[in-house]
């Protein structure tokens, strides 16, 4: 069964994929709002993991919509749930068997609620599975450092696959400061090896 795993390149959805890959044939994803936008270090995570990686496009207009929303709800879960959504509603039209990600146990977003889990699913005769999602932080960190090789910035200032580095960048574009609506010092993680 093929697997379609959303891919960042950082810990988590590196761990997901590493797990899932054990059971599945497993290909990774990385969303990009605009088609120009590189994905080098995460390209070389998923060389790390083995695994064949596709760069895939959101649709038109997303970024905007997202702007917009952040800007005027002053925050940015509900928008990053809509970017993630998207995400995994996009895979599941692809066709894939299963569909993955890394939200862990603690993750607040994005997360889809068991609903949303359950329309997916039926609509699109799909399996969606978060392997994480019994892990907490702690936990996640110690099988990530059984396995992996990484290194952590702050948001903005490592590239990896996150949604927020071309968001930040869209905010920048239109002259508007991205704290105004992210909070300072949150922390990426970027997959640069895989430990023997």
């Amino acid at each position: 069964m093929k697997a379609g795993v959303l891919f960042s390149g950082g810990k988590d959805s590196s761990l997901a994929a590493l797990m899932l890959s054990r059971d599945y044939e497993v290909e990774l994803n990385t969303f990009v709002f605009r088609g120009e936008t590189p994905i080098r270090a995460i390209e070389n995570a998923a060389r790390a993991l083995e695994l064949p990686l596709r760069k895939r496009l959101f649709s038109a207009g997303l970024l905007e919509t997202v702007v917009d929303m952040m800007t005027s709800n002053g925050y940015p879960n509900d928008a990053i749930n809509l970017v993630h959504r998207n995400a995994i509603t996009s895979l599941a039209r692809e066709n894939y068997d299963v569909i993955g990600d890394g939200t862990r146990m603690n993750d607040r977003v994005p997360m889809l609620s068991l609903p949303e889990v359950q329309s997916l699913e039926a609509r699109y005769e799909c399996t969606y599975v978060r392997p994480l999602l019994g892990f907490g932080k702690a936990a996640v960190d110690e099988l990530v450092a059984r396995h992996f090789n990484v290194e952590y910035g702050e948001t903005g200032h490592i590239e990896n696959g996150d949604y927020e580095l071309e968001i930040r960048a869209a905010f920048n574009a239109q002259g508007i400061d991205p704290y105004t609506v992210f909070p300072p010092g949150h922390q990426q993680s970027l997959v640069t090896g895989r430990k023997e």
